[in-house]
């Protein structure tokens, strides 16, 4: 080993050479999958969510002027889900002929990850109509009812009634929504 020292020293450039030249070698002979190797724990982050991989089947009513409801992916890949729902009273036909509703956004959106099969929901909550059958809005403003509303989610739209087969009983134009969270949260 001593003779080899005393080599580079005296030719300094040529050993610089001949050891980058190995180094080259192992880092090739490591071949390509070794940098995968080492990302592998990272994932890219899912794309986001389309309307056309979720489906809704209904809102669960949460007492008189909550409803929750539970999006599902149900496309062929993962996908991030993450915001606030846009929110329209619909009729029976259509979900494109609808009256929008102004959201107030409640809580701190966060990209909710969905699997193939997995889950998210956000809690509407609406002004409720008093009184029984042919209520009244405290506001004076006529109550406004509808069998369905069109629940705005990646780009498109999922038309939902409430799971008791009821109608959405509102008083004014306005329903706060939570931002989305995952199906156990």
């Amino acid at each position: 080993m001593k003779g080899t020292m005393r080599g580079c020293v005296a030719g300094a450039p040529t050993c610089w050479l001949v050891a980058g030249a190995v180094t080259c070698g192992l880092l090739l002979a490591a071949g390509p999958g070794a940098a995968a190797k080492e990302t592998a724990g990272q994932r890219a982050p899912a794309a986001p969510c389309a309307s056309k991989q979720l489906i809704a089947d209904s809102a669960q009513r949460i007492g008189g002027s909550k409803v929750r409801i539970t999006v599902i992916n149900d496309g062929p890949k993962a996908c991030a889900l993450k915001g606030f729902p846009t929110v329209a009273l619909a009729g029976q036909g259509s979900p494109d002929r609808n009256k929008p509703l102004n959201v107030v956004r409640q809580g701190r959106a966060r990209a909710v990850p969905l699997a193939v099969g997995g889950r998210a929901w956000t809690q509407l909550t609406f002004t409720p109509v008093l009184g029984e059958a042919e209520g009244f809005c405290a506001s004076g403003v006529e109550p406004t009812v509808a069998p369905s509303i069109v629940l705005g989610v990646g780009g498109g739209g999922l038309q939902v009634a409430p799971d008791d087969g009821g109608e959405f009983a509102l008083c004014g134009d306005t329903v706060r929504a939570t931002a989305f969270r995952g199906g156990g949260s």
